[in-house]
């Protein structure tokens, strides 16, 4: 199998592990789901560390009035009676005046933050670093992970209108937000090996070639960005052990001729 790193720009995404037998179009789309499945279970992960901290989200037209502003135009949360985390709450309001306030218990608190933390890891970005792939499964048992936790906490379900529902049913809206522009749109998307677009209708081996058992550096971006930068020939590393190299030569060759002098001197 030939393994893939995958960057947008010139920071790694992650290692995915496919074949030179097959198509590029299915390659784009698992590389495409996979960096929109990492960018999900981020945005998840810091909806949910506010939910352990100051509980469900307020409807829409509540979200930034203060108490006084609610009162005033006579707006009520009505899930805040229906959605009430496992084992009860305690009032943590949010400074935001995006959630209702009701923080859960400390034990409930531990089993989101818990998840969280499984979560993050199994999609952290530095595990291509170790070599480890990463695999549209395991983008699935981390969400799977993060939704069961929020099941455990509130067995009766987040308000319709919570982000974090919304994310699990996949009917976010991320219009004006800076999540919005991290999201690559399959439609959109184009992937590239040594500076050529990777076309649809192709197999991969005409790009990479025969050898099923390489290392090569694929980047991705959106139709409209224009070709990502190279990838340097000599990564940064080899060049400075090319250049310590050059340097320690340079050095032997100076003393070659010094004691060559030296020699020539005592001749005389």
């Amino acid at each position: 199998m030939v393994l893939l790193q995958v960057k947008r720009g010139d920071e790694v995404l992650f290692l995915f592990e496919t074949s030179v037998k097959e198509k590029t179009d299915v390659v784009l789309r698992d590389l495409v789901a996979l960096h929109n499945g990492q960018l999900k279970i981020q945005r998840v992960c810091m909806e949910i560390e506010e939910l352990a901290e100051h509980g469900t989200m307020l409807p829409g037209e509540m979200l930034g009035l203060n108490e006084e502003q609610r009162e005033e135009l006579k707006l009520k949360d009505v899930y805040s009676d229906k959605c009430i985390p496992s084992g009860g709450f305690t009032i943590n309001k949010d400074p935001l005046l995006r959630r209702n306030g009701q923080q859960p218990t400390e034990a409930m608190q531990k089993v989101l933050t818990g998840a969280i933390a499984d979560a993050k890891a199994m999609v952290d970005r530095r595990l291509a670093k170790s070599s480890k792939t990463l695999t549209l499964k395991i983008i699935e048992e981390a969400l799977n992970l993060l939704r069961g936790a929020v099941t455990i906490v509130y067995p009766m379900q987040l308000p319709p209108h919570d982000t974090i529902r919304m994310e699990f049913t996949n009917t976010e809206d991320l219009t004006g937000t800076q999540a919005s522009k991290e999201v690559i749109e399959p439609s959109k998307a184009q992937f590239w090996f040594a500076g050529r677009q990777m076309l649809m209708g192709k197999v991969m081996s005409e790009y990479l070639g025969l050898n099923d058992k390489t290392k090569v550096v694929v980047k991705l971006n959106q139709l409209g960005d224009g070709p990502p930068a190279r990838e340097a020939v000599i990564s940064d590393p080899m060049r400075k052990e090319m250049m310590a190299a050059a340097f320690r030569r340079q050095e032997e060759l100076k003393a070659h001729l010094l004691e060559l002098f030296k020699v020539g001197i005592s001749g005389k």
